[in-house]
């Protein structure tokens, strides 16, 4: 199968806006609108705070409900990367369109977008939305913005597919994540005069250690999810600096840690246990005449999905994905705030998650073919 001639046009256009996601998106947010406007659809633009970035929703038909078709424009950077193409220009051989995002996730956005003017001649009973995010790549950050001013506007679509690489699998479930920053203030001293000082690093250790002993218990008791690749809820440490000198009790320390957890699992009792090691901490250094030694921040956090199979847009997507197996997997996606704000939603879409941020990285134009026929599929359902 190969995709239309309209849906590799249109991809290459998306591709040619570094979108890479410290940067603004606005020049991709306008030409997206343009083309939907163009078709008849109507679009609600929400920004940033600084008017940078963009969230754009667009809607062809009229009524309530309907399916929204969901993807984020923003891309990781190529820098430090060895690409054998212009990562900016999609480059086609071997069935495969090469260029930063076509894989993550700018594929399933030139579908959605291509697709306009056959939602705009459509004879939909029900609408259909497209709604295209900034700043997925930094934790998740656009997409509760949008949410809410879809909430503002009392647009409630009946279902929601999140096209992320899935070689166009369907995905029912997800982990939620969330990241912590903890910051700890203690009080230096010469290393000989130890009893005096707060250890701003080893108060850290505690901590870190307790987010270890957390992490092992999950991987050995559970609770277990057993269709995910890792049946479990993880926990990892993976930043941290401190101190100033060898023979220096360190006044200040931090660290970042990463709590990935199943459906299901509580990550409110995760964190009690870790606050309670907090407290006990704080109570040391306060008792030293160290007051506010430990700030925890949680700085991201995405909702676990577990979409039902008696969803409609799950056994829509399903029949359209070919019957294909269901997948559940560790990483988060946007999916999961359309569901909490109470619209079912499942994630299927082209490429594959394994070339995802990596140099030369592709889309098979096959999967291209078929994310195209099931966009059509979708649009088909809404006319009946």
């Amino acid at each position: 199968m190969h995709p239309s001639r309209r849906v590799l046009d249109t991809l290459e256009a998306i591709i040619a806006f570094d979108n890479t996601t410290t940067k603004s998106n606005l020049d991709c947010i306008d030409w997206a609108r343009a083309v939907m406007e163009r078709h008849g659809a109507r679009t609600l633009t929400d920004w940033n705070g600084d008017r940078s970035k963009a969230n754009l929703f667009a809607t062809f038909g009229e009524g309530p409900g309907g399916i929204v078709l969901s993807g984020h424009v923003d891309t990781v950077s190529v820098e430090g990367q060895a690409w054998t193409s212009d990562p900016f220009k999609v480059a086609i051989r071997d069935g495969k369109a090469y260029g930063r995002g076509t894989c993550d996730m700018k594929g399933f956005d030139a579908v959605v977008v291509a697709l306009s003017e056959r939602y705009g001649s459509a004879k939909l009973k029900k609408p259909i939305h497209v709604a295209l995010t900034y700043d997925e790549e930094q934790g998740c950050l656009g997409i509760p913005k949008l949410i809410a001013a879809l909430d503002r506007a009392g647009i409630r679509p009946d279902g929601a597919l999140i096209g992320e690489p899935t070689s166009m699998r369907l995905v029912s479930a997800h982990k939620g994540g969330e990241v912590y920053r903890v910051t700890v203030s203690g009080r230096e001293a010469h290393s000989s005069q130890a009893p005096q000082a707060v250890n701003a690093i080893e108060m850290s250790a505690v901590l870190i250690a307790k987010v270890r002993e957390i992490a092992q218990r999950r991987q050995k008791h559970g609770p277990f999810a057993p269709d995910f690749v890792t049946p479990h809820t993880t926990l990892s440490t993976n930043l941290f600096s401190g101190g100033t000198g060898p023979n220096i009790v360190p006044n200040r320390a931090s660290f970042l840690f990463d709590l990935r957890f199943i459906p299901g699992d509580d990550p409110v009792a995760i964190m009690a246990e870790i606050l309670a090691v907090r407290d006990g901490l704080a109570a040391e250094a306060a008792a030293l005449g160290v007051s506010d030694a430990i700030r925890i921040d949680r700085i991201a956090a995405i909702p676990a999905l577990d979409a039902k199979p008696a969803d409609s847009i799950y056994t829509l997507v399903h029949g359209l994905a070919g019957e294909k197996g269901v997948d559940k997997v560790d990483y988060g996606t946007e999916a999961s705030f359309f569901q909490d704000y109470g619209v079912p939603s499942v994630v299927c879409g082209p490429g594959s998650i394994a070339q995802a941020h990596k140099p030369d990285e592709f889309v098979p134009l096959a999967d291209l073919a078929a994310c195209e026929q099931m966009i059509e599929g979708i649009v088909a359902a809404c006319e009946r």
